[in-house]
């Protein structure tokens, strides 16, 4: 029987939670520059953005008991991958320190909201 555990922030219900953890194995739903009130943060500044979406990442993990080093794959979402993809690899670089997770870059036309330059989901595992 798998074990599972979910974990959502209440701030708004889109029919998923943040995190939904299966044995050892978590799914982090896509994360971006909000804060604990659900308000956007950095509209138009992409370091902010990325920084409070590291941030909103690591309060799902750390739901589960688990930090950034458990993770085992990541995708990083962006608007404009062409001028915000060195500066969101290196802020990631610093996040993750000497952890590599598997991970992809990807460009995309839009996201949820249309201030919205990020987006960040993730798979890690429990030890």
């Amino acid at each position: 029987m798998a074990t599972i555990q979910t974990y959502n922030h209440s701030l708004w219900d889109h029919g998923i939670t943040q995190g939904y953890r299966v044995d050892n194995t978590i799914y982090i739903s896509g994360q971006f520059a909000h804060n604990d009130k659900g308000e956007f943060v950095g509209a138009g500044d992409i370091e902010a953005q990325v920084q409070q979406t590291l941030n909103n990442l690591d309060g799902v993990l750390e739901q589960f008991g688990v930090t950034k080093h458990n993770l085992a794959y990541v995708e990083i979402y962006l608007t404009d991958a062409q001028a915000h993809g060195e500066i969101a690899i290196e802020l990631f670089k610093k996040y993750v320190g000497e952890h590599r997770p598997a991970g992809s870059m990807i460009g995309v036309t839009y996201l949820a909201f249309p201030e919205q330059l990020v987006e960040i989901r993730a798979v890690a595992h429990t030890d």
